[in-house]
């Protein structure tokens, strides 16, 4: 009986580990609990379902995620040199950093938005904002490389950009600071009524993505925040979030926070577009670079514009209405139907929506509140589809799911808030970790959003990971979405300081992606498309080497008759046609970077000899098992030698 007893007593030992192991209504709150484990990873050999595009903040650049496993996977140079490319570094991609300031080789990246077709991500291009310099740029999605950058003049912290109309008809690019237009010397404490505010639309080409600054709306001297455009009914607006209409001009964490409401200024650019194309604005000087890289060539040239057509709202009567908007408001969102405009007013616990419905009714009716600056303001009860008392602080920004579900951030109280849109009925809340700012939902800006997730970007992030010196890179965290609820699932850590992301799945972009740039195609002037033409020829105290690199040997290999004061140009073309097979070129003494040359491509670098000697380059980027062979040496003379130019070809 003692055996029966012990025996049953074991079997339901057994039962009860099993069951509880089992448990589908218990689940761990740890985010690498095996179920949130099992949803974030991606196994060897397999590959995520989303690409995560997230600026990178005061790094000037791009990065790359997948999702849901959060690897990084490229950063993406744009207004920063990149000394792992060579970006801006090289003769040919210097021009992309050109300004009317001069060559700025640096920027602070905030909002990239991917191009669309009928209001849906169609995977072509993603734009990107630099917030310092003003300008706007394009970024490839096949060959993931910046094709394109355009300064925006009569601008002053580019922030409210670069969001994108539902055809991608134009990218807009607000600014932040409002500044004297034309810029001029007067006092600062004449601000009021003086400095303005400059919406600019810029024009993207259908084929070719090509950019052109079409107009700029001069506004009144706000600080216009952020933007986002309608779609669907609402195609044809753009809404543009505003703070400090008290148009203060110190303090302004006082001084900017008096009105109990602020502004979303309303844009009918389908109206000004009319108004423009019959011959309305103003043509001003101007002075702004246009830089523009072909793959072609591999190589990049700018162009100094000297003038741009400018409007002012007030002669085009219907363009422009303020919707009256609490309290600072930050983030401005619209819908996937275009109807709910969403105001967070980052100093209001409540969030504002608007109706795009009850605002052209209004404007109809004109239900008007008084105007500014010659700009009629919307009566506030006549716009306003509903208020979600949330309870939170702090809010945002907004992103929505698709399945009429928005999620807004809380910056002071460190959450994410799901509500319905309709009923403003808060569903569901999740912390962050910490101080959260801008969210994403892959196809979250768009007509067509593929929910499953929502990516967090946090400010702060403290104890996440393990401390490395004073700062930590950026908290980013994912949460699972496809539920009734939002459950928090993965950590990962960001690059720079990303301000906003966009998410597109793996399948519009992957098989679009280029492998390989055809060598039969290079068009660069000095590229060598097969080894016997490499060749090195010396033009008064400049020498330009023609050179090609394969695995594992560059020709030439061994240069004679440089001279110390020469400006030796190494032009490198790289033969190999197969995918992933970089090579890298690094001289000693060189005062630039290295560079990484892709399949098929031709790069340049100057070295400017100042010591005798013989001085080695070589392959920066593992690409065989004879990689340490792939070197070579450049003989530096005198000034005054006689030695002739000589170079090994191999032989």
């Amino acid at each position: 009986m003692k055996k029966i007893k012990y025996s049953m007593l074991a079997f339901l030992g057994l039962v009860m580990v099993f069951t509880s192991c089992n448990d589908s209504g218990k689940k761990s709150s740890g985010a690498l609990a095996s179920n949130n484990a099992e949803k974030v990873y991606v196994a060897p050999g397999e590959q995520d379902e989303f690409y995560a595009f997230m600026s990178g903040g005061y790094s000037g650049n791009l990065t790359v995620y997948g999702l849901p496993s959060g690897r990084m996977f490229k950063e993406i140079p744009v207004f920063s040199q990149f000394p792992t490319s060579g970006y801006g570094y090289s003769e040919e991609t210097k021009p992309m950093l050109n300004t009317s300031f001069g060559f700025v080789p640096w920027d602070d990246s905030h909002h990239p938005d991917i191009s669309q077709t009928n209001g849906e991500l169609d995977g072509r291009w993603i734009f990107i904002n630099g917030n310092n310099t003003p300008r706007i740029a394009r970024i490839s999605l096949t060959t993931f490389e910046t094709e394109e950058i355009i300064e925006v003049p009569n601008s002053a912290g580019n922030h409210s950009s670069s969001f994108i109309t539902e055809n991608t008809e134009y990218v807009v690019a607000g600014t932040r600071f409002s500044v004297p237009v034309p810029q001029r010397d007067m006092p600062i404490n004449e601000y009021k009524g003086n400095f303005k505010g400059a919406l600019s639309f810029i024009s993207v080409d259908p084929e070719d993505g090509r950019m052109d600054l079409k107009f700029q709306i001069m506004m009144p001297g706000f600080n216009y925040d952020l933007s986002h455009p309608g779609r669907g009914k609402s195609h044809g607006w753009f809404f543009f979030t505003t703070y400090n209409t008290e148009e203060a001009n110190s303090l302004l964490e006082v001084n900017a926070s008096q009105n109990d409401k602020d502004f979303i200024a309303a844009i009918n650019w389908k109206k000004i577009e009319e108004y423009v194309n019959n011959g309305g604005g103003t043509i001003m000087p101007a002075n702004y670079a246009h830089n523009v890289y072909r793959d072609e060539n591999h190589t990049a040239t700018s162009t100094m514009k000297k003038e741009v057509l400018t409007v002012d709202p007030t002669k085009v009567p219907g363009a422009v209405y303020f919707l009256p908007t609490p309290k600072s408001p930050h983030g401005c969102d619209v819908d996937p139907t275009g109807n709910y405009i969403i105001g967070n007013g980052k100093l209001s616990a409540d969030l504002t929506v608007h109706s795009f419905d009850k605002m052209l009714a209004a404007i109809e009716g004109k239900k008007f509140d008084g105007e500014a600056y010659g700009i009629p303001i919307l009566k506030f009860e006549d716009v306003l589809a509903g208020t979600v008392k949330s309870g939170g602080l702090g809010p945002l920004h907004t992103e929505f799911d698709g399945e009429g579900n928005a999620y807004t951030t809380f910056f002071i109280s460190s959450e994410v808030v799901m509500w319905k849109l309709g009923t403003w009925e808060v569903i569901d809340r999740k912390p962050t970790y910490y101080s959260v700012g801008h969210l994403m939902i892959p196809g979250g800006n768009s007509r067509k959003p593929f929910g499953k997730y929502v990516v967090a970007m946090n400010k702060i992030t403290k104890d996440r990971y393990l401390p490395t010196g004073p700062e930590l890179e950026h908290s980013a965290q994912l949460y699972d979405i496809s539920g009734d609820k939002m459950e928090l699932i993965y950590d990962f850590p960001t690059h720079g300081e990303p301000h906003y992301a966009a998410g597109i799945p793996a399948e519009l972009i992957a098989p679009k992606s280029q492998k390989i740039y055809k060598l039969a195609e290079n068009e660069h002037p000095y590229a060598v498309t097969t080894p016997d033409g490499a060749k090195v020829v010396r033009e008064g105290k400049e020498v330009h080497v023609y050179m090609s690199m394969i695995r594992s040997h560059f020709t030439p290999d061994n240069i004679e008759g440089i001279k110390v004061g020469d400006k030796v140009y190494f032009h490198i073309t790289n033969h190999e046609q197969d995918f992933d097979v970089p090579h890298g070129f690094a001289m000693i003494g060189a005062n630039n970077s290295e560079l990484l040359i892709m399949p098929g491509q031709t790069k340049s670098l100057v070295w400017e000899p100042k010591q005798e000697g013989v001085w080695p380059f070589y392959c920066t980027d593992f690409c065989s098992a004879l990689h340490q062979e792939m070197q070579g040496y450049v003989r530096v003379s005198p000034a005054n030698s006689n030695i002739d130019l000589s170079w090994s070809l191999g032989e």
